[in-house]
């Protein structure tokens, strides 16, 4: 696959300490993710987050609900070792180390364990329409038999976003 190029405010983290990253927008959002996986993910299982980001997500996610056993993934090498420095903070049993996972690379299902959960948060709009679908039929590959794939994002609804954060991520996002 291609070198993707994502605009800096489309991925904007900052550092916190060592390698530890901060993404205003994970603090942002990761309330409405938990919720949003409080109404749709299995209640235990195998749960693999895709394109994990900063760490801080995941981090929250397996806090409130431990009945999952949580697998972070990333491709970037400064964002695997933000989110391993997150993971080493807490002793949590259902929190495994970071893995190195292009969710836009070819059979990538294939290198993972089936999971009851996939979730990708905030990817889609910043790749290609083939990587997107390339990415949803591997994740559909990578799931358990009847498991949940959540995806999250910008998405308009009857072609409208539904934030003015959407709204001025999506003008910065269509400047590039």
């Amino acid at each position: 696959m291609p070198k993707r190029v994502v605009p800096g405010s489309a991925s904007l983290a900052h550092a916190l300490s060592g390698v530890k990253l901060d993404a205003p927008a994970a603090a942002r959002n990761v309330d409405a993710l938990c919720n949003l996986l409080a109404d749709f993910a299995p209640p235990s299982g195998t749960a693999l987050e895709l394109a994990s980001g900063t760490g801080q997500h995941i981090i929250r996610f397996a806090k409130r609900f431990p009945d999952l056993i949580w697998q972070p993934s990333e491709v970037d090498v400064s964002r695997l070792a933000s989110i391993d420095a997150y993971v080493a903070e807490v002793d949590l049993g259902n929190l495994r180390a970071a893995i190195t996972l292009d969710a836009c690379s070819s059979n990538w299902s294939a290198e993972v364990q089936k999971q009851s959960l996939i979730l990708l948060s905030n990817l889609l709009h910043l790749i290609s329409t083939g990587e997107a679908r390339w990415l949803i039929s591997q994740a559909a590959r990578a799931l358990v038999p009847a498991g949940t794939l959540i995806i999250y994002g910008p998405f308009m609804r009857s072609g409208q976003l539904t934030s003015d954060g959407d709204r001025t991520f999506h003008r910065t996002l269509s400047q590039h």
